[in-house]
């Protein structure tokens, strides 16, 4: 013998179908982002170049001038914009343009305060403040990042790998968390 099911109530049926609104939505905006070649990801967001030579253009297309030519792979740069599959980037100098998005990677690097002139950025063990100093760093370094708990980042490159007050770089953002 069939059995009725229990009834939902309103509440629980405008749950359930404000539920699967917003799923379409999702799945909706998902697809729209891959349409019109954007990522979907927030802007702003810290990427890093994968090239050696990567041309950066007055506007979005392969028509604009070069603006200026990037010759050093892995360094960090900000998506400021989207547009089609181009990404308008700032480096570290304040400098924007315009860059293809095959260019850039999601992989985190950052640049050892670029801002300093004629001073070192201490490399210490551990992420606090009192760590054994295990080097000093120039302005300007490279390295990958491999996490920040908002305070410290734990920055590895050639040579040296330990951790770096958090203000101290350019590619991760004040008070960000990286796992």
């Amino acid at each position: 013998m069939a059995r009725a099911l229990p009834s939902r109530g309103p509440l629980r049926t405008l749950s359930a179908l404000a539920l699967a609104a917003m799923v379409m939505m999702g799945v909706i905006g998902t697809a729209a982002a891959a349409e019109d070649g954007t990522s979907g990801l927030p802007v702003p967001r810290f990427v890093s170049l994968k090239a050696d030579k990567v041309n950066v253009r007055n506007g979005p297309n392969k028509d604009q001038d070069v603006a200026w030519v990037f010759s050093r792979a892995g360094l960090p740069v900000e998506v400021t914009a989207e547009f089609e599959t181009w990404r308008r980037i700032r480096d570290a100098d304040g400098a924007e343009g315009w860059v293809y998005h095959s260019m850039l990677s999601l992989r985190r690097t950052a640049l050892v305060a670029p801002w300093l002139k004629n001073e070192t950025v201490v490399l210490r063990a551990e992420p606090n403040a009192d760590a054994k100093v295990v080097a000093r760093l120039e302005p300007g370094v490279l390295g990958t990042v491999k996490k920040c708990d908002g305070k410290f980042c734990r920055l590895s490159g050639e040579g040296f790998d330990g951790y770096v007050p958090q203000s101290q770089l350019f590619g991760v953002y004040p008070d960000e968390k990286i796992e």
